[in-house]
C-alpha cells in the first residue's frame, strides 16, 4: 500500500544527464499533443511512420514482454519486437519513441530496458493491459493490487536507466484510489504517467466511456506530465479531451488504428462537422502497404492483415469478395496480394466516390441510429465504434470508444 511506500522526489536523481518531467516532455520529447498508443502487434515500426506522416507527435512501439525479450526464451524475439541492427526501429524517422515492457520482475525488466536504451527517448512499463493473457502472465493491469512490486519496477528503471521511465495505468473504481496509485508512481520514479481512464473491468463489449474526470483529478495532483487515454473517436474529442481533462497530451489507439489521419487537420474543414482529415481508405492502406516494402525491419503479416482489416472496414462489408480474398492470403507473396486487393479497393471506392461528386461531405453523411454518432462515406477512413450489449437495439448514446 502506498503508505509504507519510501518517497522518493520527483525529480530525477539519477545519472545527471538524464531529464525528467517536463524537461523529458518538452526538450526532448517536443511537446507532443497527438499521441499514439502502444498496441500489441499494431503500433509496428511501419504504422508509426505512417502516423508521423499524418500528424502524431509522439509514438510508442507495440507492448514488449521483458520476460521473453532479455531471457531468450524465444528465438529471435528481440529481432521481431524491437530490431536494433538494421538502424531503422528508433532510428531518425522513428523519434521520438517510447519502448514499452510488460513486466513482473524488476531485473528482467530492468535487463530488457537496457537493450534498448539507446535507441529510445523513455522506457514505458504496461500497467494497464486488461486481456486475459495479461492475467495468465502476471502483468499490465493485473498488477495494479501489488504497489509494492509495481513501485519496485518503476524504481528500479529510475535508478539505473539512461533515459527516463514513464508509466501506463487505468483508473480504479474510486477517484481517491487512482490518485493515490498515480502519486505512487510519480514517487517511485515515473516521469510521464498515461492514465486510461477505464477500469480494469471495461474490456471488449463492456468497454463503455472512459472517466475523464479521474483523469482531469491525476493531473492536478501530479506535477509531471500527463497523457490522456480513452473517449477519442474524432479529431474534434482531441480537443474536448484536452479542455475536460486538463492533460498535457492525448493518446489514442484502436481510433487512430481506423483513421490513420485522426490527428491531422482538413485542409478546409468544417469546424461544425469534424476537423479532422479523413482520406479514402484504400489510399492510406496502399501507402502503408508502400511503407512496408520499403523497409529492412520485417513487419509481422499478422499486423499487415490486421491494418488492412481496419483501414478498409467502412468498404468491406460491402464488397465482401474482396473481405474474402484478403483473408485468404498467405504465403511468401502475400504484400504483393494485398496490394492488389488494395489497389481493387481503390477503383470501388473511387467510382463510388464519382458517382457522389456534387455533394458535401455533410450531405454524406449519416447518423448511426443506436449511438446518435456520425458515420461518413465508405469510400473514407473512420471510427469504428459500437454500442453496449445492453444499448444494442435501441435509441441510446452509450457506446464503446476505441
Amino acid at each position: 500500500m502506498p503508505g509504507i511506500l519510501p518517497h522518493s522526489p520527483t525529480a530525477v536523481d539519477g545519472p545527471k544527464q538524464k531529464l525528467g518531467g517536463y524537461e523529458l516532455y518538452r526538450t526532448v520529447l517536443g511537446s507532443p499533443k497527438f499521441v499514439v498508443a502502444p498496441m500489441v502487434d499494431q503500433s509496428e515500426l511501419a504504422w508509426r511512420l505512417l502516423a508521423r506522416r499524418y500528424g502524431a507527435e509522439l509514438a510508442y512501439t507495440p507492448m514488449i514482454n521483458a520476460k521473453m525479450f532479455a531471457g531468450g526464451v524465444h528465438k529471435n524475439y528481440q529481432e521481431q519486437n524491437f530490431n536494433i541492427p538494421n538502424g531503422e526501429e528508433g532510428g531518425p524517422l522513428d523519434r521520438p519513441l517510447i519502448v514499452q515492457f510488460c513486466a513482473n520482475s524488476p531485473d528482467q525488466l530492468l535487463a530488457s530496458a537496457k537493450v534498448v536504451e539507446a535507441h529510445c527517448d523513455a522506457v514505458d512499463i504496461n500497467l494497464g493491459c486488461p486481456q486475459d493473457i495479461a492475467r495468465k502472465g502476471h502483468y499490465g493491469s493485473f498488477l495494479q493490487d501489488e504497489w509494492q512490486l509495481i513501485y519496485n519496477l518503476v524504481h528500479t528503471l529510475h535508478r539505473n536507466l539512461a533515459v527516463p521511465v514513464t508509466a501506463k495505468f487505468r483508473v480504479f473504481e474510486t477517484v481517491e484510489k487512482t490518485v493515490e496509485y498515480a502519486k505512487m508512481l510519480e514517487r517511485a520514479g515515473a516521469q510521464i504517467l498515461t492514465c486510461h481512464g477505464r477500469t480494469r473491468e471495461q474490456r471488449g463489449h463492456n468497454t463503455g466511456l472512459a472517466d475523464w474526470a479521474k483523469i482531469r483529478a491525476v493531473k492536478e495532483a501530479v506535477s509531471v506530465p500527463v497523457f490522456a487515454n480513452g473517449n477519442i473517436l474524432y479529431h474534434s474529442d482531441i480537443a474536448r479531451c484536452l479542455e475536460a481533462t486538463g492533460a498535457d497530451g492525448v493518446m489514442a489507439a484502436e481510433a487512430q488504428l481506423y483513421n490513420a489521419t485522426l490527428f491531422a487537420l482538413a485542409p478546409s474543414a468544417d469546424p461544425a462537422f469534424d476537423a479532422g482529415l479523413h482520406l479514402p481508405h484504400a489510399d492510406l492502406a496502399l501507402e502503408y502497404l508502400s511503407i512496408v516494402q520499403g523497409l529492412k525491419t520485417r513487419t509481422p503479416i499478422s499486423a499487415v492483415k490486421g491494418h488492412l482489416f481496419k483501414l478498409m472496414r467502412p468498404a468491406l462489408a460491402r464488397e465482401k469478395d474482396l473481405r474474402e480474398r484478403l483473408g485468404k492470403i498467405k504465403g511468401a507473396a502475400c504484400i504483393e496480394g494485398y496490394i492488389e486487393v488494395a489497389e481493387e479497393m481503390k477503383r470501388r471506392m473511387d467510382r463510388d466516390a464519382r458517382e457522389a461528386e456534387g455533394l458535401s461531405i455533410e450531405e454524406l453523411v449519416t447518423i448511426e441510429p443506436t449511438t446518435g454518432l456520425k458515420v461518413l462515406p465508405h469510400w473514407l477512413a473512420q471510427p469504428y465504434f459500437r454500442p453496449l450489449p445492453s444499448e444494442a437495439g435501441q435509441n441510446s448514446c452509450t457506446y464503446t470508444f476505441m
